[in-house]
């Protein structure tokens, strides 16, 4: 299972290009224009936020198909965050590693100018539309996307809160990014 901080609609992209996997992903995604289309047919589940029902649902789906072999991926944060930030990690679909017996593996996905600082033109986040962000990373300045493999969380007697937060912590320190006193 991987996971890793969101930054934008890009991640999923970046990461399929390099550990093909099936995402889980919030529903409204499926109405976007192209990239909707796109999601669903690379495999993405799709997942109704604030549905208690709806989230064993995909939870139970998820452990099956890691069974089966198959990658799957999500972004725990549950929305995206401008770079340089990483926000809480929800802990319920950790727990499918868990039941599946399969570690977590965690990323860092960030996007760099020449200078290898982070590029702002990446950041799709607050009330930014899909076009909007399109529009900013087609007119800004040359762009790098870098995907860094860190070490890998064994899930073996773990508790899913435990998990989650021994990603984020990783991927804050990654980024060099302090925990707020």
């Amino acid at each position: 299972m991987i996971v890793s901080n969101h930054v934008s609609w890009l991640d999923i992209f970046v990461i399929n290009t390099l550990h093909p996997c099936h995402f889980v992903a919030k529903s409204d995604i499926r109405s976007w224009p192209l990239i909707g289309w796109l999601c669903e047919k690379a495999g993405t589940i799709f997942l109704a936020r604030g549905k208690q029902r709806e989230v064993r649902r995909i939870y139970e789906g998820l452990v099956h198909q890691i069974q089966a072999g198959k990658r799957i991926a999500f972004f725990p944060e549950g929305t995206t965050a401008a770079q340089g930030t990483v926000l809480p990690f929800h802990a319920n679909l950790f727990e499918a590693a868990i039941e599946a017996q399969v570690p977590v593996q965690p990323f860092v996905i960030r996007y760099v100018d020449m200078q290898g600082e982070f590029h702002p033109a990446a950041n799709f986040i607050g009330d930014m539309t899909f076009v909007d962000s399109m529009r900013e990373i087609l007119k800004a300045p040359k762009m790098r996307a870098e995907l860094i493999r860190l070490p890998a969380i064994p899930t073996r007697d773990a508790h899913r809160r435990e998990v989650a937060q021994q990603a984020r912590t990783a991927a804050q320190q990654a980024l060099n990014i302090a925990e707020p006193a």
